[in-house]
């Protein structure tokens, strides 16, 4: 950390898409991706256009639970069929805290957590839990400035924070020349694993932007 912190420093100083399916079996699926959206590049890119009140001044959303998404060694399932009945308003509510809004928490129940063979609330409560166990890295969330640093920084961070997970476990994604998410592979029981060929491509940007928290 003390490393990052120097990098981080100087950094403040003045200055092939993979295969998916719909509709599958639920419960068929090989690990999850746990999915973190920094909050800021959301904001910027979609939320500020949408007047979301996640990005009104004073939130202090940073590292966002974007979902935890059932996934084969190649691709993933989606949409599937199920009998279990939908999330309720209450329980998609219950997780604007660590997602933003509950929208998408409903949106991630019907997209993935179908997939997951457990029920709507069991599938949230896996969401919360895995989102928990995964340091966030405060040298990353105190920043308050913009800033431009290579994507491999944001991993390091992760990596000093988080001893039991590995580079191949880690991956992070850009959009717009901005850090996106860091997404983390997990087991079924929410050990940290490789990641699929598919997913632990990182982001190579050596000047990715970086927005600070609101």
């Amino acid at each position: 950390m003390k490393r990052l912190l120097a990098v981080l420093l100087i950094l403040t100083a003045p200055m092939a898409v993979p295969a998916w399916a719909e509709g599958d079996a639920q419960g068929d699926f090989d690990y999850y991706v746990l999915a973190l959206s920094w909050t800021p590049t959301w904001c910027a890119l979609d939320g500020d256009a949408r007047r979301s009140p996640q990005c009104d001044p004073g939130r202090g959303f940073g590292f966002t639970l974007h979902g935890l998404w059932p996934q084969y060694e190649s691709g993933w399932p989606s949409f599937c069929r199920t009998a279990a009945r939908p999330a309720t308003r209450g329980e998609t509510e219950a997780m604007e805290d660590i997602m933003g809004s509950s929208g998408l928490a409903f949106y991630q129940w019907r997209k993935h957590g179908t997939c997951s063979g457990l029920t709507a609330p069991a599938y949230l409560a896996a969401a919360r839990d895995a989102y928990s166990v995964v340091n966030k890295p405060a040298a990353i969330r105190d920043l308050g400035r913009e800033v431009t640093l290579p994507a491999r920084v944001i991993e390091e961070a992760f990596l000093e924070a988080n001893p039991d997970l590995s580079a191949d476990g880690v991956t992070i994604t850009c959009r717009a020349g901005r850090i996106q998410e860091v997404r983390v592979c997990l087991t079924k029981d929410l050990d940290p694993r490789r990641c699929g060929a598919d997913v632990i491509r990182d982001c190579t940007l050596g000047n990715a932007l970086l927005s600070p928290m609101r």
